[in-house]
């Protein structure tokens, strides 16, 4: 939550700025179920920025990836929880 707080405390600081918040996943399990729980990663931030910060809903959109975009090698642990991210994008 430390990192939502940081992120709250700009949108508020700037009411312009608007986020894009994608979730994404490592390669253990199905594709579907990973491009699933992405969206459901990165709805549950806006969720968050939203009912907890008091962050404007049409100032973010959420979207996931899945395993679609890795950062790390998914055949490691390290690689694996690289992987498990959320992003924010400035629009």
């Amino acid at each position: 939550m430390g990192i939502i707080r940081q992120i709250s405390q700009v949108l508020q600081q700037d009411a312009s700025i608007k986020l894009k918040i994608v979730g994404h996943t490592d390669s253990d399990g199905s594709e579907a179920n990973n491009l699933r729980l992405s969206k459901d990663r990165a709805e549950a931030v806006k969720n968050s920025l939203v009912t907890v910060y008091g962050v404007a809903a049409d100032r973010l959109v959420s979207e996931g990836k899945g395993e679609s975009e890795p950062v790390g090698a998914n055949d490691t642990a390290e690689g694996k929880s690289q992987n498990r991210r959320v992003e924010f994008i400035k629009l």
